[in-house]
């Protein structure tokens, strides 16, 4: 029997927002409880002698947060807004969303990718890609653009293609 829940990958880019207002209108229509993910890693190199100039004392995990809680207000209704499950992740975004989706048990998972135009269109971002190969339940890949306004209106979600 289905859970209903609809994971979404979110990194702040206006077509993470879209694919977050599409999962929003999947969330209205089915039912579903909607889950929002982001994830933040620091650079392979502060691991090893670290980054020049970055304090050590660096948390990503706030700015990420806030990231995610923006995303959710911008793409969102309020009274919607009001019931996702945010949840901020250390670790490879793709990893992140698939783990979540295991977790929760997802009957859906939704990812932007931004749009390129052309021949380029038919290409898939690392993480959509990852996320679409390893997913165990549906994928929707959200084509975006980085010129679609990113605030929500009573509407839903608009066609990109």
């Amino acid at each position: 029997m289905p859970n209903d829940t609809i994971i979404v990958g979110v990194d702040g880019s206006a077509p993470s927002v879209q694919a977050l207002r599409w999962a929003g209108r999947q969330a209205e229509l089915t039912g579903g409880r909607l889950v929002a993910v982001i994830a933040w890693e620091l650079p392979g190199a502060f691991g090893w002698a670290g980054v020049p100039g970055l304090p050590q004392d660096l948390d990503m995990e706030e700015p990420a947060a806030q990231a995610l809680a923006e995303a959710v207000k911008d793409a969102l209704p309020p009274t919607q807004a009001e019931t996702v499950e945010q949840v901020v992740v250390l670790g490879n975004p793709a990893q992140a969303i698939l783990d979540r989706a295991d977790e929760e048990d997802a009957d859906l998972i939704v990812v932007g990718v931004r749009g390129h135009g052309t021949f380029r269109a038919t290409l898939l971002g690392s993480v959509s890609h990852t996320v679409t190969v390893h997913a165990e339940c549906p994928v929707v890949v959200v084509r975006g653009s980085d010129d679609v306004p990113e605030t929500a209106d009573a509407s839903g979600p608009t066609s990109q293609e």
